[in-house]
Parts: structure tokens; C-alpha cells; sequence
């Protein structure tokens, strides 16, 4: 029987919740040096703001709305041995109580790059084999090519964005039929058939549009394989109740994002810091800039369970999911982690 080969998920993924202070501040407790650092004001209407190693730290983008690269010399300054350094951007690091309320979730993958050949374009790839992540980066050719992701198996997800034009967030997925679905994660929309052939343990395809491959302009990746007791990318059938569906995982969440796929509604992200108490736990939405809501959902020892009739989490239809865990359900020794 196999057992999950992650025991401690913390190495690779956490969510940190911080103050801000209007000057500069190191944000620590993280567990790791990140690669990876996904950033949103709980109170305030600034945008998410994804940032990595392989862009580089003043590098932002913004998962609710199309613009590339942008500059904000001031917002994350460093990726530090234990979390990260913040100055005073003020969706960063704003001090005023309205807005000085801060999550960020953070993924560990391979720390500074490394040239790729495995696809017809050369890529720059930071990949963690054990958690299943990398972060690519590459130039578009303006001709159909492969691109090399340095997972070693098939990612399951992958997010395209075009860093230096005003493009859609592509979010290639696999997770509802094993064919390639493609969804926008800045907008609403709901998937649709990419036509694209699969990805495999070494490369990804791309087209020649804007979105993917376009001659000379610069894009990032974010791969994701599933790895047994820390990821866990599928689809689930709401049921339309308050004692909503239960999506078992195999281990206890610490971050989730649902989608429904079959209509248009937005996309909805829970961790296990922000309130942590099941049915109450806030959500916030990748596609927009607003504060926190309210969509309950349980977080249990093996999956998550909705706890109502939201139609953007929990109507009879269909819905895509990205989970990481807090802990596993069994260690790699097979011991229940639960027990007491």
C-alpha cells in the first residue's frame, strides 16, 4: 500500500498572516524561504499580487486583472530564510486599520533557476520535484513549441500569463476529464476546450497567440503536479444544499480555490489562518480586488465540505478545486496523523 512521501507539508506551503506598518518590516514564520509569494489586503479593495524568484522580487503581477510585469520597487523587497521583506506599498504594507490587515500564501519550489532544453524553446525553470511545483519562464517564438516545466511528471495545472502585454491569466487544467480544459483566472468565464495536446513529464505545448507563445514577448508558468498528502487538483458536482458536498483529498486543507467550470461565476480561495473555525472560514476572489466574504465551507482531517447553497461554490454543477494540505491524513509510515 503507499503512503504519502510528504509528512510535512509546512516545507513547502503556508499561509502567513501579517500587520502592516506603513515603513518596512521582515515578515517571518513563513517556514521556508518561498519562491512563490501570493499577496492580498483582507480589508481593503488592493489587488492580489503574485511575485517570484525567477521575476524577480520588485516584479508584480495581478491575478484580477491582464496587466504583464509591473515594477513596485517598494512592495516585496526580498525572499528572506524564513518568509520575505516588505516596504511601504501600500498593498504590501499599508499601516491605516481599513486597510493594514495582510494574507499571503506561499509555495517553496527550487530557489534560483536553471536553464531548460527539454522543450524546442530553452526555458528558466525553479522546480521542486518532491511538492510538485516549478515556476517557468520563457520567450515566445511566434511558432507553435514545447516548453520544459522540470516537474518530471505530467503537471496537472498549469497557469499561463504573458508578462509583457495586457493578456488573460490562461489556467490550463486536466482535472475535470483528463482532456485540456483552459479557464481565465482573472475572469468569470467558464472553461472551454484549449484543443491543445497534453502536457507530459517534461514539456508543455504552446500556440502562437498572445496568450502563450507570440514572437519576442515574455511569459511565466506555474506548474503543478499532484504529489499524494500535500496536492490534491480534481472536480467535484455540488449538490445545491447547505450540507453541501464533501470533496475528500486525502489529507486536512490549508488552502483551497474552487471554480465552478460549467458556468460563469467567480473564482473562490479559503485557507486555514484567516479565522480557521469550520463554517465560518472567510474566502476571498482571485478574479477581483474586494475585501473578504463569507461562503461557508468545512475543512476536515481528509477533504473539505461546503456548508452552503452558494452558486459560485455549491450549485448542482460542476466545479474545479486546487487543494494543499495543512497535514496528511496517514504519514509515509502509514500512522494515522490525526490520532491522539
Amino acid at each position: 500500500m503507499a503512503y504519502t512521501t510528504i509528512d510535512n507539508p509546512g516545507e513547502y506551503f503556508s499561509t502567513k498572516l501579517y500587520t502592516g506598518n506603513g515603513s518596512t518590516q521582515s515578515i517571518t514564520g513563513v517556514g521556508f524561504q518561498p519562491d512563490w509569494v501570493w499577496q492580498k489586503t483582507r480589508n481593503y479593495d488592493y489587488s492580489h499580487s503574485l511575485v517570484d524568484v525567477v521575476r524577480g522580487a520588485s516584479l508584480n503581477m495581478f491575478s484580477n486583472n491582464t496587466l504583464g510585469d509591473q515594477t513596485v520597487s517598494n512592495g516585496l523587497t526580498s525572499f528572506d530564510s524564513d518568509g520575505f521583506s516588505v516596504g511601504a506599498d501600500l498593498g504590501w504594507n499599508a499601516s491605516a486599520s481599513d486597510r493594514n490587515s495582510k494574507v499571503a500564501w506561499n509555495w517553496k519550489a527550487g530557489g534560483s533557476a536553471s536553464s531548460n532544453s527539454n522543450g524546442s524553446i530553452t526555458s528558466s525553470v525553479s522546480a521542486s520535484t518532491d511538492a510538485g511545483f516549478s515556476i517557468v519562464t520563457y520567450t515566445g517564438t511566434g511558432s507553435s513549441a514545447t516548453v520544459g516545466h522540470g516537474l518530471g511528471v505530467a503537471p496537472k495545472i498549469y497557469i499561463i500569463k504573458n508578462r509583457t502585454d495586457a493578456n488573460d491569466w490562461k489556467f490550463y487544467t486536466t482535472a475535470v476529464d483528463g482532456s485540456l480544459d483552459i479557464l481565465n483566472l482573472n475572469t468569470t468565464d467558464a472553461k472551454a476546450d484549449s484543443g491543445g495536446s497534453l502536457p507530459t513529464s517534461s514539456i508543455f505545448y504552446i500556440g502562437t497567440n498572445a496568450n502563450q507563445g507570440e514572437s519576442g514577448k515574455n511569459y511565466i508558468a506555474y506548474c503543478f503536479a499532484e504529489k499524494k498528502g500535500y496536492s490534491k487538483f480534481g472536480s467535484y458536482t455540488g449538490n445545491a444544499l447547505a450540507d453541501g458536498t464533501f470533496v475528500y483529498t486525502g489529507f486536512k486543507p490549508a488552502f483551497v480555490i474552487v471554480k465552478r467550470s460549467s458556468d460563469t461565476q467567480s473564482w473562490v480561495l479559503w485557507d486555514n489562518k484567516r479565522d480557521g473555525y469550520n463554517q465560518t472560514n472567510p474566502s476571498l476572489t482571485p478574479n477581483e480586488s474586494g475585501v473578504e466574504e463569507t461562503r461557508s465551507v468545512d475543512f476536515l482531517s481528509n477533504g473539505f465540505k461546503q456548508r452552503q447553497n452558494n452558486t459560485a461554490t455549491n450549485a448542482a454543477s460542476t466545479y474545479i478545486y486546487m487543494a494543499f494540505a495543512e497535514h496528511p491524513f496517514t504519514s509515509s509510515t502509514g500512522t494515522p496523523v490525526t490520532a491522539r
